[in-house]
């Protein structure tokens, strides 16, 4: 019927640069560096201090002041990452569900000092390319897409660094449901010194 429809109108002043989809929700970063997010809001995966659900984009506020917008957004299947314009990754929504849930963006306390490159989310795992290491996270059951190696931990709710790949430089990440694919290169002088 005609009276069940709702009309979607587009947020005015918004010019998408990039997007990012979990399993049941989405961001947008804009031109203004501003992130937007709609869809499922369980787990606080939207970042707007509730587990409402938005059925279209709202602003996530704590990227919309002069130097705190952000740089790059990624999506996890329950959680939310962005890097923020001077380089701090944020976090919200949860990679454990079994746990407490982070309902709005905070800061990754374990990855300050760290300049992130690459971040990629599977179901509740995480892998971050930063500086010259590689570090991973994820809550038990995994496969061994944290790369920890056969005799180590196969799990770790805290970032730990992948020793497996020491010394190599990993320019991206990207994670599956249980598995992981990094490329890397040689590292040149200028990547040394930036």
């Amino acid at each position: 019927r005609s009276s069940d429809l709702i009309q979607v109108v587009p947020v005015p002043n918004v010019v998408v640069r990039d997007v990012a989809c979990g399993a049941n929700h989405t961001l947008i970063l804009d031109s203004q560096k501003r992130v937007f997010s709609w869809g499922f809001g369980g787990y606080g995966r939207l970042g707007h201090a509730e587990q409402k659900d938005e059925m279209v984009p709202r602003l996530v506020k704590i990227f919309d002041f002069p130097g705190r917008g952000a740089a790059q957004i990624f999506a996890g299947s329950t959680s939310s990452f962005a890097i923020n314009e001077a380089g701090a990754l944020y976090f919200w929504g949860a990679t454990n569900t079994s746990r407490d849930s982070t309902m709005y963006p905070k800061i990754v306390q374990d990855l300050c000092g760290w300049k992130v490159r690459s971040l990629a989310c599977g179901k509740s795992s995480v892998i971050v390319a930063a500086d010259q290491s590689t570090i991973s996270w994820g809550p038990s059951p995994t496969f061994g897409e944290l790369g920890y190696g056969e005799s180590k931990a196969k799990s770790s709710t805290t970032p730990q660094e992948v020793k497996t790949l020491d010394g190599i430089y990993n320019e991206q990440v990207a994670m599956g449901y249980s598995h992981t694919l990094v490329i890397a290169r040689e590292e040149t002088d200028e990547d040394r010194k930036s």
